[in-house]
Parts: C-alpha cells; sequence; structure tokens
C-alpha cells in the first residue's frame, strides 16, 4: 500500500525520447511531438522543472514517421512541443527546416503548427514559412495577456506592440490569408482592472479566431505563487467570462466574414449519410454534405453560413 514515486531529474544534454506512432484510432489528422522541454523561465509556468531543458527529436527520425502516416493514409499532421519554435537551436537546425522537409514527404498535404512563441519568429522563418504551400495558415501564437506591465510580471520576453507586430507579418507573408488563435490567462497576480480592460482591447484588436482564456492558476515552486496581489476566484472567473464573451463575439464576426469564400476542408467526422464534420486550412468548424466522400480525405468547399459554432459548407 507505500506509494512511491520515482521519476529521474532531467540532465542537461539529454536526448529527446521518440515515441513513433503510425496511427491515431478515431482521428484523421497526426499528430508528432518534435520536441520537449523548456529553457525559458515563466513565472507562472512549471514546466522547465517538469520536462527539463529544451531537445529535438531528429529530423530524419520526423520524417520517417511522417512517411509512415503517409502511407496509412494521413493527410494532415500537426507538428507539436513545448517550445516549438525552439525545434532544432540544440541539434544544428531550425523548425522552418523541418517544416520544409515535412512538406517533401509524398502523401501530406497539409501541415499544422502547435503553439508558438511569437518573439522566436524571425523575418527570414516567416517568409520561408508563407513559401511552403502545404503549411496551413493558421497560428496558434502563445499571448498569455495583452498587457506589457502584465507580460514582465509573468516573464514573458515581449512586450504587447511586439506581439501584434508579428501577427502584421504573418499576415503580410500569406497575403492576408491567414487566422490567429492564442491562449490568455487572465487574474494574474497583480492584475487590476485596468490592465485586464488593457488586455481585453488588445485580444479584440488582434481579431483572433479563437481565444482560449484560463483563470491564473497558483502553482507551487514557480515565482508567481508568492506574488503578492493574489485575485479571489471570484475575481478570476468574472475576468474569464467577460474575455471569453468578447473573443467569441470576434470569433463570429470573424466566421460570417468568411461566407461565400472557398477553402479545403479535411473531412473528420461523418454524422449522418454524406453529411461530415471538418476544419478549414485556416481552422474554422465546418458541415459540410460530400457524397461519395469518406473521412480523411480534403475536398473543396465554398462557405454558405454560420450557426454560431461552425459553418455550413458546399463541396464545389
Amino acid at each position: 500500500g507505500e506509494r512511491v514515486v520515482d521519476i529521474r531529474a532531467h540532465e542537461k544534454g539529454e536526448r529527446f525520447e521518440e515515441l513513433p506512432m503510425e496511427n491515431f484510432e478515431g482521428h484523421t489528422r497526426a499528430f508528432i511531438k518534435v520536441q520537449d522541454g523548456c529553457d525559458r523561465r515563466c513565472a507562472y509556468c512549471v514546466i522547465p522543472r517538469a520536462r527539463g531543458a529544451s531537445r529535438s527529436r531528429s529530423e530524419e527520425s520526423v520524417v520517417q514517421e511522417l512517411t509512415a502516416l503517409a502511407a496509412a493514409g494521413y493527410k494532415e499532421v500537426v507538428l507539436s512541443g513545448i517550445n516549438l519554435p525552439s525545434y532544432g537551436k540544440d541539434t544544428g537546425t531550425d523548425l522552418v527546416s523541418l517544416i520544409e522537409a515535412a512538406a517533401r514527404v509524398e502523401g501530406i498535404e497539409r501541415i499544422r503548427l502547435g503553439s508558438l512563441e511569437p518573439d522566436l519568429l524571425s523575418d527570414e522563418a516567416i517568409a520561408r514559412m508563407a513559401a511552403v504551400k502545404e503549411l496551413c495558415p493558421q497560428f496558434h501564437l502563445s499571448l498569455q495577456s495583452g498587457c506589457t506591465a502584465t507580460l514582465r510580471r509573468m516573464r514573458r520576453v515581449y512586450t504587447a506592440e511586439e506581439y501584434a507586430r508579428v501577427v502584421e507579418k504573418l499576415r503580410a507573408a500569406f497575403g492576408g490569408f491567414a487566422s490567429f488563435t492564442t491562449d490568455v490567462i487572465v487574474g494574474f497576480p497583480g492584475e487590476t482592472e485596468d490592465e485586464f480592460a488593457e488586455s481585453l482591447a488588445f485580444v479584440c484588436a488582434q481579431k483572433f479566431l479563437k481565444v482560449h482564456v484560463f483563470p491564473y492558476s497558483r502553482r507551487a515552486g514557480t515565482p508567481a505563487a508568492d506574488f503578492p496581489g493574489q485575485l479571489t476566484e471570484a475575481q478570476k472567473a468574472d475576468r474569464v467570462h467577460r474575455l471569453q464573451t468578447a473573443a467569441d463575439e470576434v470569433r463570429g464576426a470573424l466566421a460570417r466574414e468568411m461566407l461565400g469564400t472557398e477553402d479545403t476542408v479535411l473531412l473528420e467526422k461523418a454524422v449522418s449519410g454524406s453529411l461530415f464534420t471538418g476544419y478549414t486550412r485556416l481552422y474554422l468548424p465546418v458541415a459540410v454534405k460530400a457524397p461519395g466522400a469518406a473521412a480523411g480525405q480534403i475536398v473543396t468547399a465554398r462557405l454558405t453560413e454560420w450557426d454560431g459554432e461552425r459553418a455550413r459548407a458546399e463541396v464545389i
């Protein structure tokens, strides 16, 4: 009945632990972890202690798994990691080189990226990514707060203004055909009502297609756990509701702006007969009638209406 915890401490220079997969039961897109760990020290985060230093999977290993996944019928893959843009810094390569290699794998038609740190996306990286036609122009850029004062207390390494410039550069590089999703923490220690209002206004101005809003969660062993100005759970819940409501209104407006446009859709789940749910390249959820098609296929469709949760689409 004794509880035993035996976890080895991470060591500097340790290698990426590979766990390749050739099948994702119930999923039509494949997820490949290519990077682990983090070298940053955000005030609220315990990941560097839990996961160790940043380390990358070899490009050769990733390409081998992608080849196997393509042979198994997967057309869309998601490259993920704890701090994805730091991929390759320990092995002498970079994330964009991996994206370019993935795009050369026969059968892989769409590539998505996991969460990205905005300050690690250089002008050169953005230009090279825009040249990869298989890369979906949808980017999950980690924000955490739209208030620079709050970002400083969080020990993030960019300002709200610098974040906005990265969004502008990505939009320009992809000819305006790009969408953005993000994460935001509300109720961080010391966050005033004015700072929250500043963050809310910034989030709305960036026109995110999807915002995941989280209340600050106190983590033992992190600097922020001992910061003064801890907010109550009721205060945090109120701010989550207000920001999520505002972000969802922006999402609806963006979705309605897309009506009448065409995009490719990965058919993910058959709802009934020829009706499928899926996602466009911009990661807008849709319901589309595709007679004779099967889950896992990619079709071109025109968006016709928005019901508040997903768009209706017609196959072209």
